[in-house]
């Protein structure tokens, strides 16, 4: 192993985590994600899986639109069946891509950080710091980006029953160029969805 590889090795994973329709979008008409709770609440097997996914990460990146989403909701988990999944959630800390915004409040929670530059830059400064890994998600504008730019390291996607028919594709043309991927594991959800994990297996040139 050189000392590049050996660099690599040591760096913190970004693991992009998306859930698309059976016709590849992450989001339908008038960017509705209606159809994400719609094909995964209540379902213990997803729930099982995301906790198992949290207690790998210690850092969550978001883009400004999925930032206002899950900061309207999560932090108002505060009893039920979720309540275990958003107080990992809630806790870990957070970088907010945005230029239009000044604060990321979550709730009683310690607020994200703003991050004005690109999120190439960002992310790679973030590598190369100790720690777990990072998780992306949603966030399609700032996950295509990292895809362009061969940085993403582990891609989960949900993979819903649902065929939407128009709306925002996660890869669309260019997007991350030609990634060949090595399947990890494929696991059929409790109300229909399938979680699908993938390597690239050429993650940076």
């Amino acid at each position: 192993m050189n000392t590049q590889e050996a660099l690599e090795a040591h760096m913190r994973r970004v693991i992009l985590q998306e859930f698309v329709s059976l016709d590849g979008l992450a989001a339908g008409p008038h960017e509705s994600v209606d159809f994400i709770p719609a094909s995964t609440q209540g379902d213990q097997t997803f729930g099982r899986e995301q906790l198992e996914l949290m207690d790998t990460v210690d850092t969550l990146l978001l883009g400004r639109v999925t930032y206002g989403m899950f900061a309207g909701f999560w932090p108002k988990v505060t009893e039920g069946p979720e309540k275990e999944f958003a107080d990992k959630f809630n806790g870990v800390p957070k970088v907010v891509f945005s230029k239009t915004i000044d604060r990321a409040p979550w709730g009683e929670w310690k607020e994200g950080r703003i991050a004005r530059g690109s999120a190439e830059d960002e992310v790679t400064k973030l590598r190369q710091q100790s720690g777990k890994n990072m998780l992306l998600s949603g966030s399609i504008s700032v996950a295509q980006a990292l895809m362009a730019k061969g940085l993403i390291d582990e891609y989960r996607l949900v993979l819903c029953p649902i065929v939407l028919g128009s709306g925002h594709p996660l890869f669309h043309d260019g997007a991350a160029g030609s990634t060949p991927m090595k399947l990890r594991s494929a696991k059929r959800l409790d109300r229909g969805a399938v979680s699908l994990i993938y390597d690239p297996l050429e993650v940076r040139a």
